[in-house]
């Protein structure tokens, strides 16, 4: 199919030079661009960025420490033998 474009001169000067840099007609250059762009998949849109949470504080506004699942079980593992009266060894 046969079209018009009334492109402006810088555009249609360096849409001719792209062309022969890359040995092709500016038919084929146009036709490779306009198809990149109305068949090119859509990008996924970004999640948007959350900011961190800030740290837990106890009642005191003190900064309770961020602990490990092997420091949590330490601890219950010692409340639960100090409950038992079993002696805690390190």
């Amino acid at each position: 199919m046969r079209t018009t474009l009334d492109l402006p001169d810088p555009v249609f000067r360096d849409l001719k030079m792209k062309a022969a840099r890359e040995g092709v007609t500016l038919k084929v250059l146009l036709t490779a661009m306009v198809e990149k762009e109305l068949y090119a998949k859509p990008e996924p849109a970004a999640k948007p960025v959350r900011s961190p949470l800030p740290p837990p504080r106890d009642s005191g506004g003190h900064v309770i420490p961020s602990l490990t699942n092997a420091e949590i079980d330490e601890i219950f593992m010692r409340e639960d033998m100090e409950r038992a009266g079993i002696p805690w060894v390190e």
